[in-house]
C-alpha cells in the first residue's frame, strides 16, 4: 500500500476513476450483518459502530452511514484521508491517518458491530490484524472484506490480452517498452489476484465464514457474485486504469516519459491503448474518437464475511 502513501500518487483522479460499489454489494453484506435494507428516508441506525480499515476516500464510509449511529474509518494514507475529508461531511463519520495497527487504539474492546474493509483486505499483515479485529468486534458482530481484481472487456479478448501483457509483462512488452509487472507491490497484488483465498479467519474466534467469489469473465455465476460488471466508454477504461498502482510506480521510475494529455511523446499507457485501439477494428474504425466507444468491463471480485464468535 506504499504507493498510495506517495506524493506523486493522486487521490483526486483515483476517486474519480475507480469503480463505485453497487447496492448488490450493500444488500449482501448488511444481510448478512442482519440489518434491514432501507431506502431514504432512513430510519434511526439499528447498528451502533462501523469500522472501516483503508477507507481510502471514504467511499463506502459515506454508503454504509445510514446504517449506523458512528463510523470510525481509518488509511494509510494521508493523500486519501485529505480526500476523504474532502468529500465527507457527515457527523457520524470521523476519519482518521492509520493502518490495522492503529484499530485497538481508536476503538474501545468489543464496541465494533461490524468491521469492512474494500480493496484493502489484501494489504493488511494477518499476524496481527486477526488479533486487533478481535479484540474490537463485539460478541456476534461481523466483519466484511471485499475486492476487485483484473477486468476483463466482454467480447474484445484480444484487447484484453494486450491490456494484460502490458500490466503484468515483466520484460520488453512493445519495441523499446518494458512491461509494468515489477511495478505491482507484493504480496498484496497476488494475494488480491487470487480473490483473497488464502486468508482465512480463524475458526476460535470466528464463525459462519462466507465467501462469494467471481473470476472476470465467467459470465454464468450467481447474480451476487459479479457485483462489478458494468458498461464503459473506452475513456473512462482508460482513466481507470492509469490509476493502477503498477502505472504509479511505473511513473515514478521514469519521470521523463510524459503522456499526450501532458503534452508528452505518450508514457506506457498510451502506448498500451495504442495497441488495443489497432487490435479492434471497430475502435480503429473510429480514429481520435476511439474513447467514445463503449464497452462492458466485468471485474473478478471476492466477498469475505464472518460473525465474531
Amino acid at each position: 500500500m506504499a504507493t498510495f502513501a506517495r506524493s506523486t500518487f493522486s487521490a483526486s483522479t483515483y476517486a474519480a476513476f475507480r469503480p463505485t460499489y453497487p447496492p448488490s454489494l450493500f444488500r449482501t453484506v448488511l444481510s448478512f450483518h442482519q440489518l434491514p435494507i432501507a431506502t431514504p428516508p432512513y430510519p434511526p441506525p439499528q447498528g451502533t459502530a462501523l469500522l472501516d480499515i483503508g477507507c481510502g476516500h471514504g467511499l463506502i464510509a459515506r454508503d454504509l452511514s445510514p446504517y449506523f449511529a458512528s463510523v470510525v474509518a481509518i488509511d494509510p494514507s494521508p493523500g486519501m484521508i485529505a480526500e476523504a475529508r474532502r468529500r465527507t461531511d457527515l457527523p457520524a463519520v470521523s476519519l482518521f491517518q492509520g493502518g490495522v495497527d492503529d484499530i485497538s487504539v481508536l476503538m474501545h474492546s468489543a464496541s465494533v458491530d461490524m468491521a469492512v474493509a474494500g480493496q484493502a483486505a489484501h494489504w493488511f499483515d494477518y499476524r496481527r490484524a486477526w488479533r486487533k479485529l478481535a479484540s474490537v468486534v463485539k460478541p456476534g458482530g461481523t466483519l466484511a472484506f471485499w475486492g476487485y481484481k483484473d477486468n476483463v472487456l466482454i467480447g474484445k479478448e484480444q484487447a484484453t490480452a494486450i491490456m494484460e501483457r502490458f500490466v503484468y509483462g515483466q520484460g520488453e512488452v512493445a519495441p523499446g517498452w518494458q512491461g509494468m509487472g515489477p511495478y505491482w507491490e507484493q504480496p498484496g497484488r497476488n494475494i488480491l489476484r487470487n480473490l483473497l483465498r488464502e486468508v482465512r479467519p480463524p475458526e476460535s474466534e470466528w464463525k459462519d465464514v462466507t465467501r462469494l467469489e467471481h473470476e472476470p469473465g465467467r459470465m454464468n455465476d450467481p447474480e451476487e457474485t459479479y457485483w462489478l460488471r458494468k458498461t464503459m466508454k473506452l475513456g473512462e477504461v482508460e482513466g481507470y486504469t492509469r490509476t493502477f498502482s503498477c502505472f504509479s510506480g511505473w511513473k515514478d521510475a521514469h519521470p521523463e516519459k510524459k503522456s499526450r494529455a501532458e503534452g508528452g511523446d505518450g508514457d506506457i499507457v498510451d502506448v498500451m491503448w495504442g495497441h488495443m485501439v489497432e487490435a479492434v477494428p471497430e475502435w480503429k474504425a473510429l480514429g481520435e474518437r476511439w474513447r467514445e466507444a463503449e464497452v462492458v468491463s466485468d471485474w473478478g471480485t471476492y466477498i469475505l464475511m464472518a460473525r465474531r464468535r
